[in-house]
């Protein structure tokens, strides 16, 4: 089937590939990020439920270090919003890729039914 597929729609499928992964990682990114807002919410709320001078205790690399629980909860915080804005950044990002691959697939698809009319996809 390749042979009877123009040079130029065999490169549109290459950049569908390459659209379809880029949006694929962009997903996997936002999903990770939710992740760790949903954990980071979860902590602070398990937090708020502490007594103010409680020990609270938080990773720094690979070392677990004692801390104020105000400055673990602010950490967190500033996390999360740092987060949000990433996904809200990746959310936009996986809109432009979805564009751009629905726009290609109609292009391959209008250009493939030109080459052999009556030609079911």
């Amino acid at each position: 089937m390749n042979e009877n597929i123009s040079p130029k729609v065999q490169n549109q499928l290459a950049m569908l590939q390459q659209i379809q992964q880029q949006l694929q990682m962009v997903a996997s990114q936002k999903s990770q990020f939710e992740i760790v807002v949903r954990e980071s919410n979860k902590a602070i709320e398990e937090l708020n439920d502490v007594a103010d001078d409680a020990e609270v205790f938080m990773t720094v690399g690979s070392v677990i270090v004692q801390k104020d629980r105000d400055y673990v909860v602010t950490s967190l915080n500033e996390r999360v919003e740092l987060l949000e804005i990433r996904i809200k950044s990746l959310e936009k990002q996986e809109k432009a890729f979805q564009s751009k691959y629905e726009d290609l697939s109609a292009q391959i698809k209008a250009a493939l039914e030109k080459q052999s009319p009556g030609a079911a996809i």
